[in-house]
């Protein structure tokens, strides 16, 4: 284990602990009760604990070492492994949800209120808030500069399912006390119902979220914009650099990225200081004759490539300074 992030880690542990202890006790809730409401919450942690279990085990597969077959390592299994998990919301979740939703809408039936049901909700309600606080607190602290709409779109796409999938546990909590307490006080099912019917769209709407930002890392997502105009900027105030031809990043996993560029090399800027340090010597060296000439053009011109080497290793050892979260760095010359 080494190379990738360790970013959602914390929180996909918590929240796995904290929602099977859940969906056990709001499953026995929805037994006692027949509250559709209920179930619908007790499938909704059930599929969040085999998700987060999906999230934990790509966060672990994406710190394997590189290979051979995998040179710039398994970074990108935490995004495959996350689309799982938001799929596993989608059609789990989500589905199940509605279709037990819909069918108490066909056939309603009583909904028992007890003590018990009220006091799992309330357990519920304080589990998933803790989980949902640790997921924002882990967004908060990876990304201390940007703004809460900055966080959800740059921040680690299993720290972000936690806060979506716990956010919307809490909210689907209070859903499901108020089904429960309309359908006991009007006597109609129907609430209860349509308790079911919110929660599955709100936990829809966030796989949708969820595999479309997984999606874009997984084909090739670039790093942020504002990486980018920094580095472009380092590049453009080089001497030697004319102009960048052509850059491309890409998202290797969490925070870690890989850049290729191309470049053209200013060949009086890059050789002006060493041809300035030489020539003086040699020209008195060469003192017109024509052997010692060929001799010296063949000596430095076989000196220039590496001058550009050494140069261009310097660029991209000045890059990774600034941004260690760039593991490969490509530069080529035009």
């Amino acid at each position: 284990m080494q190379a990738g992030s360790k970013h959602g880690i914390v929180p996909v542990l918590a929240a796995v602990m904290g929602n099977a202890i859940v969906s056990i006790i709001k499953l026995s809730a929805a037994l006692t009760s027949g509250s559709s409401a209920m179930f619908s919450e007790a499938i909704h942690s059930f599929a969040d604990t085999a998700n987060q279990i999906f999230l934990l085990i790509g966060i672990t597969r994406s710190r394997k070492k590189a290979t051979e077959d995998f040179v710039y390592g398994y970074g990108r299994e935490r995004f495959f492994w996350a689309v799982l998990s938001a799929c596993g919301v989608f059609f789990v979740g989500a589905g199940v949800t509605m279709y037990h939703g819909i069918t108490s809408l066909i056939k309603p039936e009583p909904v028992e209120i007890s003590p018990f049901v009220f006091a799992v909700l309330g357990v519920s309600f304080v589990v998933e808030l803790a989980t949902f606080f640790i997921a924002a607190h882990e967004l908060r602290e990876a990304n201390p500069h940007l703004t809460w709409t900055e966080r959800l779109n740059e921040g680690d796409p299993s720290t972000l399912a936690v806060f979506l999938e716990d956010g919307i546990a809490v909210l689907g909590v209070l859903i499901a006390s108020a089904a429960i307490g309309l359908s006991y006080v009007t006597g109609n099912g129907l609430w209860d119902a349509v308790g079911s019917i919110i929660i599955s769209v709100l936990l829809g709407v966030a796989a949708l979220i969820l595999i479309s930002k997984n999606r874009g890392y997984l084909i090739g997502k670039a790093m942020p914009e504002e990486i980018q105009d920094e580095i472009l900027e380092l590049l453009a105030s080089d001497p030697a650099v004319e102009r960048v031809l052509d850059f491309k990043s890409t998202t290797l996993d969490v925070g870690v990225y890989r850049l290729t560029c191309e470049v053209e090399i200013n060949g009086h800027a890059l050789i002006g200081d060493y041809l300035q340090q030489s020539l003086p010597d040699a020209f008195e060296e060469i003192d017109g004759n024509y052997e010692s000439f060929k001799r010296f053009v063949v000596t430095h011109t076989d000196r220039i490539p590496r001058l550009i080497g050494t140069h261009i290793d310097l660029l991209e050892a000045k890059i990774q300074a600034m941004f260690p979260g760039i593991r490969h760095v490509d530069i080529e010359v035009n």
